[in-house]
Parts: C-alpha cells; structure tokens; sequence
C-alpha cells in the first residue's frame, strides 16, 4: 500500500471525528473508517499522526469546547460538554483543567474579562491604532472589524486539497505561494473557486498541531497531479462575511466573527467545518498583499 493511500486513510480518520465529536468514538468504529483492522489501525494511528488516538480525540474534544465557551458565552457549561463528547460536567472540567489550566467557567470568564479590558485600553486612548489579536490568545476588541455578516445557504462542493500543518500567518501565506499555486498550475486548475480550511483554532491548539487544507473546486474523480486529497465542503446555512485585508489581518477577522458577531446571532456552531471562500473574482494585489475573501461559519439553531 502506497503512503498516499496511508495518508488518504488518516485524513478520512480525522475528519470523521472532528465530524462526531459528540458521539461515541471507538476504536472499532474508528477502524472501520479507516479499513484497518482495530488491532493494526491503532499503531498506525499512533505512528502516522504523532499521537495516540484517545489522546487526540480527547484534545479536539477539549479544544472545540474552548472555541465554543468563548463564542456562545450564554450557553451552560454542561450543555457545551454534552455537545463534544463528555458525560458528566465533572469529567469535562476536570479534563479541561489538566488541559488548559483553569476551570471551564474560569475560562470563559477570563477570556472574556481580557477582551473586554483590550477594548477598553484602546477606547482610552483615541489616537491609538486598533490592535490586532492579542498575541497569546487571539482576542479581538469590536471596534476593529467593520462586520457585514449574511446568513447564506451553500451546496455542498467537492474539492481537492493539499494540506499543510504548523504555525498560522505567514506559515499558510508560504504554502499557498510556494506549493498551491505551482501545484495548481501544472493542472490547469487557476480559474476555479478556491478554499482555505483552517482546521483549528490557534487559540487552543499548539501551533505545531494547527492544521490548514488548501484546496480548489474539483468534481468528483477528477484525476490531479501532485497526489492531493478529496473532500466534500458540507452544505447548509454559513454566516459569511466579506474580508478585504492582508494576511495579517485576518485572524482578527475570524475573531470577530466568532466573539463578537456569533454570540449576538441567536445561533451556534455545528460540527461543519470553517472556510475562507476564494470566488473566481476574487482580488489580489501583490504590491500591497491586500487580497478579498468570504470567511464562512457553519450555524444552525441555538
């Protein structure tokens, strides 16, 4: 078996369960996706993404929860513990403390008096700049991002994808310049719709562990150069907002959206997937870096 194929295995691995993270995840089950057998497919799992499985279904467990107690800060603890996998109030807050060193109440309100004292500090002083996210925590104050948030309803879209795991910001910039954009030349594919999926929130997850797929629309059995992988962009109701800005500006884009806009919204996460949405006319200047962009949350219901 050829390491695309081990790679293509994981990858289906992982999104099942950032996909289920509220449900039971087994090793059987788990196998089963990956067409190993439960015996071999925990070595490999171990060995190929540098962590054991319980580990890493525990860690998008416990960080997931951290977007959500900052994003929907109206909902109770045990409800956002029910929702990513946890039984019990006390088994998430005790595992959430070992992670993050704070009671999840404790958290929420920290991360929140911080943001609330960032804004503050610049309302002070009016000749000042509006800062960008916080440097350890991504936290952004509202004044910053002039928000105009439309609620749309997508069709699914296949996709092929590279991905690229490490630090956010330049990092990402890097990959797109250096491996996407030779990648997507030598099949023809400039012209298309394009997709940024940031896979997690640098906020809670170690930057080594950050994980980003660059991808391109691509109907189904499409053959590529380049071994990329496939995946389908779920449908459904997305909160998109229009993104004018260089790469540095857009963490506190995605900030915004999700601590200021989100909890205002009378809705809430669901388990799709976040996306930067590249339309065919999208903009970019090399001279400034300024480039446009969609920036796409999945909602549904609160």
């Amino acid at each position: 078996m050829s390491q695309t194929e081990y790679d293509r295995r994981m990858h289906a691995v992982v999104e099942y369960v950032d996909r289920h993270l509220d449900s039971k995840l087994d090793l059987a089950t788990l196998a089963r996706v990956a067409h190993f057998s439960p015996f071999h497919f925990h070595r490999l799992f171990h060995a190929i993404m540098g962590e054991p499985l319980g580990d890493y279904v525990r860690r998008r467990r416990l960080e997931l929860a951290a977007v959500r107690l900052l994003s929907q800060p109206k909902v109770a603890v045990l409800q956002i513990a029910l929702a990513v996998g946890f039984g019990s109030a006390e088994s998430f807050s005790r595992a959430f403390r070992s992670r993050f060193g704070a009671a999840p109440s404790e958290y929420r309100k920290s991360k929140i008096d911080q943001a609330i004292g960032n804004a503050g500090q610049v309302a002070g002083k009016p000749d000042q700049a509006q800062p960008g996210p916080n440097a350890q925590h991504g936290i952004t104050s509202k004044q910053e991002i002039p928000m105009n948030v439309k609620l749309v309803d997508r069709e699914p879209v296949s996709i092929a994808y590279l991905r690229y795991t490490g630090p956010y910001g330049q990092g990402v910039g890097r990959f797109w310049m250096e491996t996407v954009s030779p990648w997507m030349a030598t099949n023809g594919l400039f012209g298309r719709e394009r997709y940024g999926i940031g896979l997690d929130d640098p906020s809670v997850t170690m930057p080594a562990k950050c994980r980003y797929d660059a991808g391109v629309a691509s109907p189904d059995g499409e053959v590529l150069s380049g071994k990329p992988h496939h995946k389908v962009i779920p449908g459904g109701r997305y909160a998109c907002m229009a993104f004018e800005g260089t790469g540095a500006d857009m963490p506190a884009a995605w900030q915004s959206m999700l601590r200021d806009w989100l909890p205002q919204s009378g809705l809430q996460l669901d388990a799709r997937p976040f996306f930067e949405c590249y339309p065919r006319d999208s903009k970019y200047d090399p001279k400034t870096g300024v480039f446009t962009c969609d920036i796409c949350i999945p909602v549904t219901k609160l």
